[in-house]
């Protein structure tokens, strides 16, 4: 079954500016291309959409602009600043990438209001005007603000990363459970399996995560699930192999169609690659 990885970061610190890194040590290093589908092809994974990672504002849209010629890459997610009063202007720009299918702006990491303002959901809702999707990620205890956020912008096509960041060695499943069902109510809300292991703890096993995976696909239908790799994040607690051998594990009772929808039929409708 061949797999789409909706999620990958690849790093090119010659190239540009990722200031975060530096409190990341385990990861703070380049992650090349050319490294990861060398892991990554052996297990199934033909191509990849490239995961903005938060690099220096002045290099965004450099960053898309290169990671796109790289090979085996089938689009990107770019990074963007709703908040910003020349939001429009910038994802005009971005919209003449025909290979840049989205944009996300990491909110997990920013005060809580910042996408509860006007000018935040007026420019969200420009989006679906130059065909762009908005990679929502936020932590589990943000949920609501994440659905109030989509409800406001209804025409605009979310897709929720990491499983919403469940909390797996702290709160656990609730109140994170009852948040993913309401969230999946909303009808233009799409979820991504991924991250998940992250936030797992280094000892995680297939159980330790099997109900959060379960839960999403249940919340939200085989229809409006994606995979991702959320490579080389993923290697803090784990491997690539690791994590895909545990998708393979718990969705192995499934259809073949219901799989090939996870692993890349809804990636290439949903992100239109």
């Amino acid at each position: 079954m061949r797999i789409l990885d909706t999620h990958l970061h690849l790093v090119y610190p010659d190239r540009f500016t990722y200031s975060w890194l530096a409190g990341a040590p385990a990861i703070n290093k380049p992650w090349t291309v050319e490294d990861y589908f060398a892991e990554a092809l052996p297990l199934g994974i033909e191509s990849a959409l490239h995961m903005e990672v938060d690099a220096a504002e002045s290099d965004m849209m450099a960053e898309s602009e290169f990671v796109v010629t790289l090979p085996r890459i089938a689009g990107a997610i770019a990074a963007c600043r709703p908040e910003n009063m020349n939001f429009v202007d910038h994802i005009e720009q971005v919209s003449e990438h025909p290979h840049i299918t989205g944009v996300r702006r990491i909110l997990h990491q920013v005060p809580d209001d910042l996408s509860e303002s006007d000018l935040f959901v007026e420019n969200i809702r420009h989006l679906p005007d130059y065909d762009l999707s908005f990679d929502l990620c936020v932590r589990a205890d943000q949920l609501p603000i994440g659905q109030r956020l989509a409800e406001r912008a209804p025409d605009v096509t979310f897709i929720l990363d990491h499983c919403g960041v469940p909390d797996v060695t702290g709160a656990g499943l609730d109140p994170w459970r009852e948040n993913i069902t309401n969230l999946a109510k909303v009808p233009n809300v799409m979820a991504k399996v991924s991250g998940i292991v992250a936030y797992s703890g280094a000892d995680w096993s297939v159980d330790t995560i099997r109900p959060y995976v379960e839960h999403i696909i249940e919340s939200f239908g085989w229809d409006r699930v994606v995979w991702g790799s959320d490579h080389p994040v993923v290697t803090l607690t784990g491997s690539l192999t690791r994590w895909v051998e545990a998708t393979h594990e718990i969705i192995k009772g499934a259809s073949e169609e219901e799989k090939a929808k996870l692993l890349h039929a809804n990636a290439e409708r949903i992100y239109k690659v």
